[in-house]
C-alpha cells in the first residue's frame, strides 16, 4: 500500500511502471540501459479517489492526464532506475496530496470607507493635474 494521506492509500497493483531509455546525454550508458521510468496510474478507475478529488486532480495533472483519465509521469532525472522509480512515485503522491486539500472558500469583502475616499482623492488630484496642462494661450 502506498500511503498518500491519512484517508487515501493506493494499492501497488494500481500503478504500472515501464522502463524506457532516457533521452539526452550519457554516452554508452544511455544507449544500452533503460533507466527512465514511465509511471501510469488509472485515476478514474481507482477506488481510493473520490469524485471531488478527481475534479481537483484534472487541472493539476494537465497534459499528464489522458482523455481516459490515466496519469502518465515520466522520470529520467537520475542515472539509476531505482532513483527514477522513487522520483516518479514521489511526484504522483505529491500531485494527489495537492488535489486532496480542498481550496479555501473565498469570503467576499468590500473596500473600507477610508480606502474609497483615498481612491477618489487620488483620482481628483490626477484629474486636476491634467486639467492644468491645457494648451498655452498666445502671449505675444
Amino acid at each position: 500500500m502506498i500511503q498518500v494521506t491519512d484517508s487515501i492509500s493506493l494499492a501497488e497493483d494500481e500503478i504500472e511502471e515501464r522502463f524506457i531509455r532516457a533521452p539526452g546525454p550519457g554516452g554508452q550508458n544511455v544507449n544500452k540501459v533503460a533507466t527512465a521510468v514511465q509511471l501510469r496510474f488509472d485515476a478514474v478507475n481507482s477506488p481510493a479517489l473520490s469524485a471531488a478529488l478527481l475534479r481537483r486532480l484534472r487541472p493539476l495533472a494537465g497534459r499528464r492526464m489522458t482523455q481516459a483519465g490515466v496519469i502518465v509521469l515520466t522520470a529520467s532525472r537520475h542515472r539509476s532506475q531505482e532513483r527514477n522509480r522513487q522520483d516518479a512515485l514521489e511526484r504522483l503522491v505529491e500531485m494527489l496530496c495537492a488535489a486532496a486539500t480542498p481550496p479555501k472558500r473565498r469570503r467576499a469583502t468590500r473596500p473600507s470607507l477610508g480606502a474609497k475616499r483615498r481612491r477618489m482623492d487620488s483620482k481628483r488630484k490626477r484629474g486636476n493635474l491634467k486639467k492644468t496642462r491645457g494648451a498655452v494661450g498666445a502671449q505675444d
